[in-house]
């Protein structure tokens, strides 16, 4: 399971009365769009029922920030920030300070700093454990978001725990409301908040877990079949792309292939259930298929030339074989999963899915934290920021090419000459320090520029024929994610665009 930083869900959802306004029995409204879809949430009950609209899933094992900024004289919710809970109680407060200063700060760099917050604590029991032993093992990581948002002037006007089907107030010692056994939460799609949403378009997805499980490979009989088809595959495809000449051909099977898949998945009778849909789209890509595309996909420009399926007719097709690529690498080529969870994650957004767009990239960091392209989309997701930019750059870039040879010699050359940037990566990509490893299967440098590969260079082979893959420690340098945790990677999560 990821444990990263995130914001989720759009900016302006509802109103909250401010204090002097307002008893706890009227602390929030909700609106859809439109200031005529406007729902009272009177109680902290219907506060814990919001917490799916707002994130647009079902949170678990986490900790959810939603700011509020004034609005004649009521509060709006604003970003959204959430982060797993740290196994260990000692990464809290860092955890805590992370996401709390990241959505705070965010908010601020875009002008609207919060008024207020609301925090949210998930987290099922574990075995032996109640919904009540949960509310008071994590009181003191209540306390210290409190005492975290406190510091910077921004006060939680309710802090919640949801365990075990039920939820309790941090904040309320009232009996009458708040009972010490908690309160139970009402039954999904029931209340009237859930009308609301549902006459709005607003979509609950199920669970985080439900939606990595669509991009997470199995291990099962299968699994097996898909490894050897990869050491086959890596036996004869790495030599060939490592090769000037071999590589341009490999780019052409690659993304010939990617296309057949997709007109294949087009063309596939509809069923019912995302799982359903998994599985039939498993039944369609074969072993060698999935393993030559894998492979294929670690060179940039073939990936970024794949990016440009990213719209249109060719954007469902295109993150449907995403997905099974990344649930194909399977046992030793987890790394390499980098390249097709960043292409999911780079096709959610772009058709305005960021809920799965920021767990793709998430996931994509977590196989591989210095793969760029998914640094940069992340980053960017998170800010905010709308992804025309990338779009542009990317139909541009297939304009260019016109008819002209998939990873032709002449057409590389020409970009690079040029100086001319790939069109996924909006940024230069910066060089590593002298001296530091470079990843086997990382087949072009970051400027762009073909990598050849002398006989006597390459890295030594098993004898069972598998690629060598470098460990983490030979990989560590200069562009890794840095952690300010012990157990909770990443940058705290920075506030929703207003």
């Amino acid at each position: 399971m990821t444990n990263h930083s995130e914001t989720t869900g759009p900016s302006d959802s509802g109103d909250i009365p401010r204090p002097e306004q307002a008893s706890r029995k009227a602390l929030t409204s909700y609106e859809g769009p439109g200031d005529e879809h406007q729902v009272t949430l009177r109680t902290p009950a219907e506060l814990a029922d919001a917490l799916p609209y707002l994130l647009g899933y079902r949170p678990e094992d986490s900790i959810v920030l939603a700011a509020l900024r004034d609005r004649e004289g009521r509060g709006r919710f604003g970003g959204r920030a959430r982060l797993g809970i740290p196994e260990s109680p000692d990464d809290w407060a860092c955890a805590a300070g992370q996401l709390v200063h990241g959505l705070i700060t965010g908010s601020e760099r875009r002008g609207v700093r919060p008024e207020q917050m609301v925090a949210y604590l998930c987290q099922e029991p574990a075995r032996g454990e109640t919904g009540r032993d949960v509310m008071e093992r994590l009181r003191p990581l209540a306390q210290r978001l409190r005492v975290e948002c406190g510091t910077l002037d921004v006060p939680v006007v309710e802090a919640l725990c949801i365990s075990a089907g039920r939820f309790w107030s941090y904040c309320c010692d009232d009996e009458a409301c708040c009972p010490a056994e908690g309160l139970p939460m009402g039954l999904p799609g029931t209340s009237v908040l859930a009308a609301a949403a549902t006459y709005a378009g607003i979509q609950v997805r199920g669970s985080l877990s439900d939606l990595r499980a669509r991009l997470l490979p199995g291990e099962n009989a299968v699994a097996e079949e898909q490894t050897a088809a990869l050491d086959a595959a890596a036996t004869t495809l790495v030599a060939r792309i490592l090769d000037p000449d071999g590589r341009s051909e490999v780019a052409r099977e690659t993304l010939e292939t990617a296309e057949r898949v997709m007109r294949r998945f087009a063309g596939a009778l509809p069923v019912s259930g995302l799982p359903a849909e998994d599985l039939r789209d498993d039944h369609l890509l074969g072993h060698d298929e999935a393993a030559a595309l894998i492979l294929g996909l670690q060179d940039r420009t073939t990936r970024d030339r794949a990016a440009g399926w990213m719209e249109g007719d060719e954007a469902g097709p295109a993150l449907r074989l995403w997905r099974a690529l990344a649930r194909r690498c399977v046992g030793p080529y987890g790394e390499h999963a980098a390249a097709p969870l960043t292409l999911a994650g780079w096709v959610a957004w772009s058709t305005g899915d960021e809920l799965e767009a920021r767990e793709a990239l998430a996931m994509a960091l977590g196989a591989d934290s210095d793969y760029l392209f998914a640094r940069l989309l992340h980053q960017a997701c998170n800010e905010g920021l709308d992804p025309e930019s990338i779009r542009h750059c990317l139909r541009a870039e297939r304009e260019d090419r016109g008819g002209a040879e998939v990873g032709s010699p002449d057409e590389g050359e020409r970009t690079s000459a040029t100086g001319s940037r790939g069109p996924g990566e909006p940024s230069p990509a910066p060089r590593p320090p002298s001296g530091r490893r470079r990843r086997a299967r990382s087949l072009t440098s970051a400027d762009g520029t073909r990598r050849r590969a002398k006989p006597q260079n390459r890295e030594p082979r098993p004898e069972n024929g598998r690629p060598r893959t470098p460990s983490r420690a030979e990989r560590s340098g200069a562009g890794r994610t840095g952690r300010t945790c012990s157990r909770t990677p990443g940058a705290a999560a920075e506030g929703g665009g207003e």
